[in-house]
This record gives structure tokens, sequence and C-alpha cells, in this order.
């Protein structure tokens, strides 16, 4: 297990991800002042999205239906623990978006290939 989502899982077998891109932000709230530069007071942390980057390659690496199953928890619209495999916790996650890219048919019309992107953004 490379990560975990609530009980979804990365890792070979499901959805392996190649890129982790995580941002923190901290807000500040400028006060003008008349003649001198604005004062600035700390508002606590702002926004902590983690962007996923990976492809899954059935037969070779993960499979389409965890794909399926990432979108339906996005559907859920509910916040999720996000682990890695060292045990931290990260915190509670949602689900804001998924990118998902086909390519590489077989004669049946099934994707070999799909690229995805899953975008996250902590919660409370």
């Amino acid at each position: 297990m490379l990560l975990a989502l609530g009980q979804f899982t990365f890792e070979i077998g499901t959805a392996a991800f190649l890129e982790l891109s995580r941002r923190r932000e901290w807000r500040h709230e400028a006060g003008d002042r008349i003649g001198v530069a604005p004062a600035y007071q700390a508002l606590g942390p702002g926004a902590e999205p983690i962007s996923l980057t990976g492809i899954v390659a059935p037969g070779i690496s993960g499979k389409h239906s965890a794909l399926d199953t990432l979108e339906e928890m996005g559907d859920a619209n509910e916040a999720l623990p996000l682990v890695d495999a060292r045990g931290r916790i990260y915190g509670q996650f949602v689900i804001t978006a998924l990118d998902r890219k086909t390519t590489e048919f077989l004669g049946t019309g099934e994707a070999r290939r799909a690229d995805f992107t899953l975008e996250l953004t902590r919660v409370g």
C-alpha cells in the first residue's frame, strides 16, 4: 500500500500513483493604514490541496474499476482520512476532481491504459 483514502488503497493492484503534489497555505489579512504599509494579521491555515497523478494499465498495474470506485467516492461527498504507508495521517480530505484519460484501445473497445489525476482538499 502506498496511500489509503478511507477504505480505498492506492497500490499496484488498484491504482498506483506516480506523483503526489501537496500545497499548504496560510491566510493573512491586510489592514490598510494611512501613511504606512498595511498591517497583516494571521487568520490560520488555508487550503491544503493534494494532487495524485498515476496510470492504470490492466494486466500490468491496476484496474479500471479502481477509478470507478474513486468516482463513486467523489459522488458520496464524504470526508475521508488520508494515511500513507508509514502510518502518517494527513487529515480528512474530500475528492474535488478526477481527471481520466483513456488510450490504447483494444478491438473490443476496452482501453489498455488510463492516466488519472485525483484532486483532494483537506477539510476541517
